[in-house]
């Protein structure tokens, strides 16, 4: 995938799919000695056994019926591995999985972060019924978002993808990604 955000979609689908109730998303970047960008996910969905936690890392292997191939982890391990990074997964059936991607930040074939903000909205707006901790932490500097405390202000009359809770949403991912760059 052209950009590391289409990789984050694809696996918080994943935890979805595995019917998780909290995902909580992490990019972490570090510009400087240590040099890495890495994306965490951990969902309280149904896990894996360690077996098949290891089997998803091949293209091969899926639990989709509708193709036979999965190629979202191995496309997302292998595209960390090849800039420099590591990739884990681990799993355990009835509470949940968690994975981490690292890329070395400064490797040349290193893709683009892409459109969090876009993502995120997305995500958040398709999905109402799951509470998204999304943090982005770029050289110490950091915030998140929260759906379930955004749901509590709104007292829960209104919904997440109402136009006028949809703009608040984007701008302030927006905002805050700008605030994460300024200083770079």
């Amino acid at each position: 995938m052209k950009e590391i955000s289409l990789h984050i979609l694809d696996l918080v689908q994943n935890s979805i799919r595995a019917n998780a109730s909290i995902i909580e998303l992490t990019v972490e970047e570090d510009t400087g000695k240590k040099d890495f960008l890495k994306v965490a996910l951990k969902d309280n969905g149904c896990g894996m056994s360690k077996e098949m936690a290891e089997a998803v890392k091949n293209p091969f292997v899926t639990t989709r019926t509708t193709r036979k191939v999965g190629l979202g982890i191995p496309m997302f391990k292998t595209g960390c591995e090849m800039c420099g990074g590591s990739f884990s997964i681990e799993s355990e059936e009835g509470v949940g999985t968690y994975l981490e991607g690292i890329y070395r930040h400064s490797h040349i074939d290193r893709p683009p972060l892409g459109d969090m903000a876009d993502t995120m909205l997305l995500l958040i707006i398709s999905n109402q019924q799951t509470r998204f901790v999304y943090t982005h932490k770029v050289n110490g500097e950091e915030y998140t978002l929260d759906t379930d405390e955004l749901k509590r202000i709104l007292g829960g009359d209104i919904p997440l993808d109402d136009p006028d809770v949809t703009g608040f949403i984007k701008d302030f991912l927006v905002n805050n990604e700008t605030e994460l760059y300024g200083g770079m």
